[in-house]
């Protein structure tokens, strides 16, 4: 019990005993304590008669008749005892200890006094939910600060830095828990901005029991458009306390094999259509952790890439085998056309070459010995155009035989 408490009692008492015209009437005060605490009753009378004074709990059970423990609990102790005073301590005050205790001397008839004793319930430190996650720049988070044990209910205040925040607070119940929340726009200055939740009690001196946790803001999406060139850089900052480490991650896969990391930075080394994706930066101070996202589109559908180049490769590769093969194939076909018509020709000659007579080279041109026979027996029922033709056959093969009878005289 602080020591300005003390003193009102003493001149409470003082007072009472002066205003008093019953010199015999005990003189007691109410006393607050917190949970754990200890706490001092102290009945006087401004005379005594040699009676004895005694002090009683709540429940009417006897504490201490004078110098003589009534009750078995180790926690009650005299402080003092006179012929005008009683006083008794109690330790480590539960919130069952609440309530009136009696003072009373046994004279005719007896006198009493009652001291209320009131129990202040300490509140718990507050505990802050609603921020496990990075909030998006522009939206909107909702804090809930919880503190128990308070008895009365603690009031829960707000602050952002060194302002303070209004916020919606919710008694609780019986158990003394006592909640708040707070509704906030955050923007990219409010990234690790701390928000402190603080417990305003009478138990406790202004500030003493108090959490406070960081903000995490998200940046938009940022898109870079842009068209291949020999170096680029992304960077990312956060405020406004500077960040110790970073890390640069491609959402679809490995970073690009030029790009490399500098801290804020990523440097392209040679920017092309193979580097479209998109970017997250994760930065981290010891306090707190933030993300910038970047979407990098390259737009040249010209860009110089490896991966175009050996496909130009490939399809080059295949358009010459392709010509090659027509090539080949045009070759052999004008080969076979110029053999099969040399071969008819040669069949043709050797029909004539080799016949006795004219009517037997006609037959051994057109195929065979048999179909001969069938056109000697129709030779006269054949055509105009079939006698004409055997007619030069024969001309041809007996002036041939007779030129050369003619040499051989």
């Amino acid at each position: 019990v602080p020591l300005d408490s003390h003193l009102s009692a003493f001149l409470y008492f003082f007072l009472a005993l002066c205003d008093n015209d019953d010199p015999l009437q005990p003189v007691t005060s109410d006393e607050t304590v917190a949970v754990g605490g200890q706490v001092r009753l102290t009945c006087r009378v401004a005379e005594s008669d040699n009676s004895s004074l005694q002090w009683s709990n709540t429940a009417q059970q006897t504490l201490y008749f004078g110098e003589k423990r009534a009750l078995r609990d180790n926690r009650i102790q005299l402080y003092r005892s006179t012929s005008t005073e009683l006083s008794i301590t109690i330790d480590n005050v539960q919130l069952s200890d609440e309530g009136d205790y009696t003072c009373s001397i046994f004279t005719m008839p007896v006198r009493t006094a009652r001291a209320t004793v009131t129990v202040l319930g300490v509140p718990g430190k507050p505990q802050i939910s609603g921020n496990e996650e990075a909030v998006q720049e522009g939206g909107e988070v909702t804090l809930t600060c919880t503190s128990t044990g308070s008895k009365p209910p603690a009031k829960l205040r707000w602050y952002q830095g060194d302002r303070e925040l209004e916020g919606e607070s919710d008694p609780g119940s019986l158990t003394y828990t006592v909640r708040s929340q707070v509704t906030l726009t955050v923007s990219r200055s409010d990234d690790n901005a701390l928000i402190t939740c603080a417990v305003d009690h009478e138990s406790l001196a202004s500030g003493d029991v108090k959490s406070s946790q960081a903000l995490r803001v998200t940046s938009n999406v940022q898109v870079k458009s842009l068209a291949p060139s020999n170096t680029f850089s992304l960077s990312f900052s956060l405020s406004p306390v500077r960040p110790t480490s970073y890390e640069w991650l491609k959402t679809d896969g490995e970073l690009p094999p030029l790009a490399k990391v500098d801290g804020a930075f990523l440097r392209f080394e040679m920017l092309n259509k193979s580097d479209n994706g998109v970017y997250l930066c994760n930065a981290d101070n010891g306090i707190g952790q933030s993300q910038g996202e970047y979407k990098l589109l390259v737009q040249d559908p010209t860009a110089m890439s490896t991966s175009s180049g050996v496909d130009h490769a490939v399809i080059g590769g295949v358009v010459a085998v392709i010509v090659f093969i027509l090539l080949c194939l045009l070759i052999v076909l004008g080969r076979y056309l110029i053999r099969h018509k040399g071969t008819y020709l040669t069949h043709e000659a050797k029909g004539s070459d080799d016949a006795p007579d004219a009517d037997t080279a006609i037959i051994n041109a057109e195929g065979g010995h048999s179909g001969a026979e069938d056109k000697k027996e129709d030779g006269g029922k054949g055509g105009e155009g079939r006698g004409r033709e055997e007619g030069k056959w024969r001309a041809k093969f007996w002036g041939g035989r007779t030129g050369q009878d003619k040499r051989m005289n």
